[in-house]
């Protein structure tokens, strides 16, 4: 009984931590992604200058993608696909349905704050606003999309 807790906790623990890793790199790529289309970082003109939401959401679509694969093929691999698409559907609206957390913050950020800066950009959806949406995905990526078998 206690090595059946202390495995699932293990279990746990490591799917956390690959989950976490994976995340890092999708988020790492939206970020970037994030500053060329917003504030033209890298490639000196903004393509969506003035439209920090649109950027965000085109940047984190991305993201979803590599945040997707990686779930599948490293973090969740022992964990056979449930649905015929691999769960990408559900994946795909979990990760849009969890969006909404950091796109509340960049709204807040910009249009209610009058904060409009690359940081203020970055600290409001690429910090606060992930790190708000962080568990929820972790969570119901878990519960819905990566399913044990029964």
């Amino acid at each position: 009984m206690v090595d059946d807790v202390a495995g699932r906790w293990r279990r746990l623990a490591s799917e956390l931590w690959r989950f976490f890793a994976v995340a890092q790199l999708a988020t790492w790529v939206s970020v970037v992604l994030f500053n060329v289309l917003l504030h033209g970082w890298l490639v000196g003109d903004a393509l969506l200058e003035d439209q920090a939401m649109l950027a965000y959401v085109l940047a984190n679509s991305v993201g979803m993608v590599i945040s997707y694969h990686g779930s599948r093929g490293w973090v969740f691999r022992h964990r056979p696909p449930r649905q015929a698409d691999g769960g990408f559907t559900t994946y795909v609206v979990i990760n849009l349905a969890a969006m909404v957390l950091p796109l509340g913050c960049l709204y807040v950020s910009r249009h209610l704050l009058g904060w409009d800066s690359p940081l203020a950009d970055n600290l409001s959806a690429n910090v606060v606003g992930l790190v708000l949406a962080f568990r929820a995905r972790f969570y119901l990526s878990r519960r819905f999309v990566f399913r044990l078998p029964e």
